[in-house]
């Protein structure tokens, strides 16, 4: 949001917690346009990922930077009826530029414990999201535009011409919160759901693996060497912790498909922000115009990220229609008992 709003000539100051479990800070940052058991295409990926491709090699040219990284992605067809699906799928055009029935498993190969078949996925990519987060966080302080705090929303003061917080004088805030979002008296009217997703970072001795793979879990090349396994969903949870049924829960699942041995390196855990319809959640508060909200974005950041914040922005700064699939006002306020009259 800041980086689209900032591009249309909008003044833009960032205020982050910098929540150590923050969703996007622990991140595989996949661009996958193939999703589900049913391997049908992600909503609008025709739109998104083009666009998610072209706004990341923008980023990196503008800043020299090197964030998104082209991979394929190997997936198990566990059966002769998921095979038939994936082949059947490769006869539609419009799925055949994302789809392959000829896999290679490449460094792979004798590595792991022999499924009934594999499909590979095209046009899949790994975005370094903490990298990118490290650089925009470095960028925007040096040009003193990022505060490092929690906000206190009762310090938030609303006024006609726009917002004041502390030295702080906006026309508009936007909450870009995640899973904080449920507790925002101005926005926990939405049906935010959360899932709490654990991962591990491995080390995995002399495979150097080049690609991504999906069995249940996702094996995700890292830039320094090392591997992301994950993640569990558990849409019930106490806290946002790592824990050990999590970890033995990646580790059993792990060692299903995987022969060599691996070393744990680190240890993580985030509520990613999901929603009940799964699609974003856009728009100005119904009341209090002044307020704004960019979330729901769900475990598909990387690729939904891009194409809405600049279409929010659209709206923001030229009055561009909001697209009614992800406008908030398609969950309105008086839907709810909760809300702003807690505030």
């Amino acid at each position: 949001m800041a980086y689209f709003l900032q591009k249309a000539g909008q003044q833009v100051h960032v205020l982050d917690n910098d929540y150590p479990r923050s969703a996007s800070k622990h991140s595989a940052g996949i661009l996958n346009p193939i999703t589900g058991r049913r391997y049908v295409k992600s909503w609008r990926i025709e739109e998104l990922l083009p666009f998610a491709h072209t706004t990341y090699r923008e980023m990196e040219a503008e800043f020299g930077i090197n964030v998104l990284h082209p991979m394929p992605m190997i997936r198990t067809l566990y059966d002769q009826r998921d095979r038939n699906n994936w082949m059947l799928r490769i006869t539609d055009p419009t799925y055949a530029v994302y789809m392959d029935g000829k896999a290679d498993l490449g460094t792979y190969e004798g590595r792991l414990h022999p499924d009934f078949s594999y499909g590979q996925t095209l046009q899949t990519a790994r975005l370094d999201i903490p990298a990118l987060l490290t650089h925009f966080r470095n960028y925007w302080q040096e040009r003193g535009e990022l505060t490092i705090k929690q906000l206190d929303i009762n310090e938030l003061q609303l006024h006609a011409e726009g917002v004041t917080y502390g030295d702080l004088q906006a026309r508009q805030v936007i909450f870009c919160e995640g899973n904080w979002a449920k507790q925002n008296p101005f926005f926990n009217y939405l049906p935010f759901r959360g899932s709490k997703g654990e991962v591990l970072e491995v080390k995995i001795p002399e495979v150097n693996f080049d690609r991504i793979l999906k069995r249940r879990l996702f094996i995700v090349p890292l830039q320094n060497g090392n591997y992301w396994i994950g993640t569990t969903n558990h849409n019930w949870y106490d806290h946002d912790l790592p824990t050990s049924e999590g970890r033995a829960e990646i580790i059993e699942k792990l060692k299903v498909f995987l022969r060599p041995d691996f070393e744990i390196i680190s240890h993580h855990s985030a509520i990613k922000p999901t929603v009940k319809d799964r699609r974003p959640f856009l728009g100005n508060h119904p009341e209090y115009t002044q307020l704004g909200i960019f979330n729901g974005l769900g475990t598909k950041g990387a690729s939904l990220g891009p194409f809405w914040a600049s279409h929010y922005v659209a709206h923001l700064t030229g009055g561009a229609k909001l697209d009614s699939a992800v406008d908030i006002e398609r969950f309105p306020l008086a839907s709810t008992e909760e809300g702003v009259k807690n505030h």
